[in-house]
């Protein structure tokens, strides 16, 4: 990116020094609407990238006019005085004010993509930047990535929750909901030990000024001095907290603690206590489990083997019908729901034809089954109009004789990969789910649609409609939300198994995905770990339980929503039997043709 202060000298930039501090300083002001605030330009920043420091000046001045910056600074000291590490900590702070100001940001102020797409740009160019070995390093990439439209860096699971997590934040309220974010990230996935050494976000904020203050007291002669250093360490953080680069090389914090004597835990032992907190955890995310222990039991010791070891199926309604308690997760649910009714409004014409369609092209291949079939033959009922052949040819087709329709009954299983990489078409997988679903209920052919992902181990079964519910169900589908990653193999082979149980002799599995299982097998502290599931053994696993329903006279139909690039995994995976859908405006006649040429076979 041209900048005509790069590559210069000392005593060069000396001369530009006054020029880009004003810059930077008359762009926060112009941003913020309040020219009282004191601000550090970083020069340096400006000669690597001007585009970096103009944007991180924008953020600053957004945060400061629409949150509290020194609230959010003072929450950070208290959390580094209990012993939080700081560079994780206030790359998160960055990135979660981003999330919060660039949206506002975004509506307020053209040019404002254009200066963020630069400054994005530059600093993944930067080769410090490409592949870093830290958690929120790689969640930062993965967001610009993600911004700038190139594939993500990572699958990884926990990564991708963090940045769903972060990306939450859209629309915060105030600068509480900030920091209850960044502490909820922070404490569950960079140190899990933390809340229960030194407390929850209550026990943070309850630091007093005098307990820091002690700390500080050892450095300074007097209480002036003490008063002056703290603002001075408060600014700073309040400084570097908007910035893109948080910089290793910078001074060690004064303010500290003692750490507390920790027993050594081993690292793969299994403690009952981490385990039930990840089911808490699973429960509070996604809602509790609708089976009682003995059937969850059950289920997953059959289910969960070989490459699935270790694994856990969740079956739930959803944390809007089942939830702990009423959380942001329950919040970010109940928004996604309704975006994606509003899509649906927005497509309202074009669903409703695709609905009509598919359950017209359902209602006749019904009809034509259920029809009784009469042939010539040797036997049945005769035919007096015939009579004249006798002697004269060698046809003894002289009968009409009529076929019952048989196995005219048929169960049908939708399933929605719900994993982080649909994200981006949230309201289109749910539309696509619902149009099935709606012409199902039409035409009266018992049907369950379910939502699966994986988290932390656990593979998330959502069931929107059971299959004899009624048709005002149905709308339950739009709660679909896309997080986390996705072990298919596991959840085809769960969704088969339930398919089994059912009595009707025409079976039918539809699943809508992008022909990208993954996960990468999180390990949590305390928890047994579970093996690694991506690449080409991914797909041979999932291609393998395709197969297997199959096998055992299921109808398995894949539906791929994904990019281009997936294709061939989506083949390896589904066969002949998948379809590519570009546009919903033709998703009823390519499901329709596929579902029609079941019902039609004998």
């Amino acid at each position: 990116m041209n900048n005509r202060y790069a590559g210069l000298s000392k005593e060069q930039l000396d001369e530009h020094r006054m020029e880009i501090e004003n810059r930077i300083r008359n762009l926060f002001w112009t941003i913020s609407g309040d020219y009282s605030q004191q601000v550090d330009p970083d020069v340096d920043a400006f000669t690597r990238s001007k585009y970096i420091a103009l944007y991180d000046a924008i953020k600053q001045g957004a945060f400061a006019k629409y949150y509290d910056s020194e609230q959010l600074g003072l929450y950070i000291m208290k959390k580094l005085y209990l012993l939080a590490e700081e560079k994780p900590l206030m790359e998160l702070a960055q990135l979660c004010i981003d999330a919060a100001v660039y949206p506002i940001l975004k509506n307020e102020r053209l040019g404002i993509d254009e200066i963020r797409r630069h400054a994005f740009t530059d600093f993944l160019a930067d080769s410090r930047n490409k592949r870093p070995d830290n958690l929120f390093g790689q969640v930062r990439n993965t967001i610009m990535n993600r911004y700038l439209g190139t594939p993500d860096p990572t699958d990884n699971e926990t990564i991708q929750h963090v940045v769903q997590d972060i990306l939450s934040l859209e629309g915060a309220e105030n600068t509480d909901v900030i920091i209850a974010k960044i502490e909820e990230i922070y404490n569950w996935f960079f140190d899990p030990a933390f809340e229960q050494k030194h407390g929850d976000l209550h026990a943070v904020l309850s630091v007093t000024p005098e307990a820091v203050a002690e700390d500080v007291r050892r450095d300074c002669l007097t209480d002036e001095q003490m008063a002056k250093i703290l603002e001075k360490y408060l600014q700073n953080l309040r400084r570097r907290m908007t910035r893109l680069e948080i910089d290793d090389s910078s001074k060690p914090r004064f303010i500290s603690r003692r750490p507390d004597t920790d027993l050594p835990v081993e690292e793969h032992a299994v403690d009952e206590h981490a385990v039930q907190k990840v089911h808490d955890f699973v429960d509070l995310n996604y809602g509790k489990s609708y089976l009682s222990p003995l059937e969850w039991e059950h289920r997953n010791y059959s289910l969960c083997r070989g490459i699935h070891k270790n694994c856990t199926l969740h079956y739930t309604e959803g944390i809007l019908h089942n939830p702990v308690m009423k959380n942001n997760q329950y919040r970010f649910h109940q928004m996604q729901y309704e975006k994606n009714k509003m899509y649906y409004y927005a497509n309202h014409r074009i669903v409703k034809k695709n609905i009509a369609v598919l359950a017209d092209t359902l209602k006749k291949a019904l009809i034509m089954r259920n029809d009784d079939c009469v042939i010539r033959s040797v036997s049945g009922e005769l035919v007096a109009s015939r009579l004249w052949k006798l002697g004269r040819t060698t046809d003894p087709k002289l009968f009409n004789k009529v076929l019952r329709s048989e196995n005219t009954e048929f169960v049908v299983d939708i399933m929605l990969d719900s994993s982080g990489s649909q994200s981006r078409r949230q309201s289109q997988v749910a539309v696509q789910g619902y149009i099935i679903s709606e012409a199902l209920s039409l035409v009266g052919i018992p049907h369950r649609v379910t939502g699966y992902s994986t988290f932390w181990g656990h593979t998330i079964l959502q069931r929107y409609r059971d299959y004899d519910e009624g048709k005002e169900r149905n709308l339950r589908i739009f709660e679909f939300r896309a997080a986390a990653n996705n072990r298919d193999g596991l959840a085809i082979k769960a969704i088969h198994d339930d398919l089994l149980q059912r009595s009707e002799d025409n079976k039918i599995l539809i699943i809508l995905s992008d022909g990208r299982p993954n996960d990468c097998g999180v390990h949590r502290p305390g928890v047994k770990p579970i093996q690694e599931y991506d690449g080409e053994e991914a797909v041979k696993d999932t291609a393998f339980e395709v197969r297997k329903a199959r096998a055992n006279g299921i109808s398995v139909l894949g539906i791929f929503s994904g990019a281009p690039s997936d294709l061939s995994a989506e083949k390896l995976i589904y066969g002949k039997d998948f379809a590519y859908i570009r546009n919903i405006s033709n998703f009823s006649k390519i499901v329709g043709t596929y579902l029609r040429r079941q019902l039609d076979e004998d």
